[in-house]
């Protein structure tokens, strides 16, 4: 069901359809929270979107700026969902470099070979710290 242009659609409903949130109370709660913004202000949920609005959100710490190219008031399958929006390039550039980022600093739990000491290894760390802690 897209929209036609003189109407509007719903913030929360708009970044549901185009897939920023699985569900649309999510959208709402993360708008609620300040993290959404519609040309630099920050929006409710009930804020009417237009096509050529700035939208700029938050995720996973990441923030990115879209502009509004279609409503849609519907959810669609991921192509669709696409074509309502473009990112825009300093967007774009960021969202890379946080992904290099990330492969180049991996998680420091990854690099943990084995897993959790066993009796034997704990029974050595506590002779271990029983005669170093003693002194003479």
């Amino acid at each position: 069901m897209s929209v036609p242009e003189t109407q509007g659609v719903r913030l929360d409903k708009w970044l549901w359809a185009a897939r920023f949130f699985k569900t649309r109370s999510l959208a709402a709660e993360e708008i609620g929270k300040g993290r959404v913004e519609v040309n630099g202000q920050v929006a409710k949920a009930s804020r009417e979107l237009k096509p050529g609005d700035l939208v700029s959100l938050r995720q996973a710490g990441l923030t990115r700026e879209v502009r509004v190219r279609a409503l849609s008031g519907i959810r669609g399958p991921a192509p669709v969902a696409q074509a309502l929006y473009e990112e825009t390039p300093a967007s774009v550039s960021a969202r890379e470099k946080a992904a290099e980022a990330r492969r180049l600093a991996p998680e420091p739990a990854q690099s943990i070979e084995q897993g959790r000491p066993t009796k034997q290894d704990r029974r050595r760390l506590a002779d271990w710290n029983r005669w170093s802690a003693e002194s003479d």
